[in-house]
Formats: structure tokens, C-alpha cells, sequence
């Protein structure tokens, strides 16, 4: 990644952000956020942990261990990028989700892959005859969990394929290249989870 890409990458990561001397407020009864021992060398996490930019993956700081879990991504600007899960094992170095047998994404692209492959290819409805095959800035991607299968959401509608079979104990995984950043959303979401779905829980919050 060049040098003028990394800055653009923190000047559009810093916008309408205030750094502040105090050490950022994190919530005890759920504090799960970007993990920022757990990414790749030219990621940049910023916003109190809840904003990535760079080039490669993050992971987030708790796994979903809960029976139903779910979060939102934001798209706050466009580029190469993927949403979905990842165990600790994952390559963090790689900017696309999916190009490993430890991650299982959804990518800008409107493709779901897994260990290299394309496991399905969908267009995004709209009111004309256009086909979008591109997921774009603003939009809010859903992740729901709940250990059977990984179901992805575009903007509250359902894509109409899941994952299964995936296998270890996996954590929200954010994966940009090429200017992109990303949101996570933990609580106060968008769109309503799935029916019995929630935000992610710590384990000493599930005893």
C-alpha cells in the first residue's frame, strides 16, 4: 500500500473524528470492540475501535459464542472489502475475507466465499431493470450467527443463501483495500436482528 493511499486511507478513517487525551470509554457490560491485537499490519482502527481502514483484516474483540448472534456493518466509503467471521487462525495479512479455510465473508462484490471459493454469486434488487452487483456506500451489511448457519443481510433484506459447516470458535471479521472503511455496528442497530438473534455477548455476560 503507498504512502499517499495510507494517507488518504487515515484522512478519510478521521473525518468528524476528535482525538482526545483520556483513554476511550468502553462499556463493562459489553465491551466488544475492533480487536486491535488481532490485525494486519497496514489496518488502521480508529472512532473508539469501531472503524477500520488500511489494507487487511481485523477481527473483533469477543467470539460469538452466544446461541444467536448478529451485528451491522456500515459501508462509510467505498473500495475492496469483506464482512463475515473469522477464527484467530485466519491470515490477517489478506484484504479479501473468504481466501482462507478460517474465513467465511460476504465481499463488495456481492459474492460469499470461503477458502478461495466462490460459494454464491447474488445482485441487489432495485425498482428498475439495472443489476448492481456492487454493494455501496451507506449500505448497512447484517451478520447473523447462531452456530448452524452464517446469514448476510443487505439493508434488512435477507440474502437468500447461508453458510454452513463452519467450524472453530470464530469472531466478526472486517476485511478493506483500496480506500475502503468500514463501520462495525454492535448495538443500536439499523435493522432489526432476526427473531431470537442479539448483539454480541462477552461469556461473562451469558452467566
Amino acid at each position: 500500500m503507498s504512502s499517499v493511499s495510507i494517507f488518504c486511507c487515515l484522512k478519510g478513517c478521521l473525518d468528524n473524528f476528535q482525538f482526545r487525551p483520556t483513554v476511550p470509554h468502553i462499556p463493562k457490560e459489553n465491551p466488544v470492540l475492533l480487536d486491535t491485537a488481532f490485525m494486519g499490519y497496514e489496518v488502521v482502527v480508529v472512532k473508539n475501535g469501531l472503524r477500520v481502514c488500511g489494507s487487511g483484516a481485523v477481527l473483533g474483540s469477543a467470539p460469538l459464542i452466544q446461541s444467536k448472534s448478529y451485528f451491522e456493518v456500515k459501508v462509510q466509503q467505498g473500495g475492496s472489502w469483506s464482512v463475515g467471521v473469522a477464527t484467530r487462525q485466519t491470515d490477517l495479512s489478506l484484504v479479501k475475507g473468504g481466501q482462507d479455510e478460517y474465513s467465511w465473508s460476504l465481499n463488495n462484490d456481492c459474492k460469499i466465499c470461503h477458502n478461495k471459493q466462490e460459494i454464491y454469486k447474488f445482485s441487489l434488487p432495485t425498482t428498475s431493470n439495472e443489476v448492481i452487483q456492487q454493494i455501496n456506500e451507506g449500505d448497512i451489511i447484517g451478520v447473523a450467527f447462531d452456530h448452524i448457519q452464517l446469514k448476510f443481510f443487505i439493508n434488512g433484506n435477507e440474502i437468500d443463501h447461508s453458510i454452513t459447516n463452519i467450524k472453530g470458535m470464530v469472531y466478526p471479521a472486517l476485511h478493506v483495500d483500496d480506500g475502503a472503511i468500514l463501520d462495525i455496528v454492535l448495538d443500536n442497530f439499523t435493522y432489526a436482528p432476526p427473531s431470537g438473534f442479539d448483539k454480541i455477548m462477552i461469556e461473562q455476560s451469558l452467566l
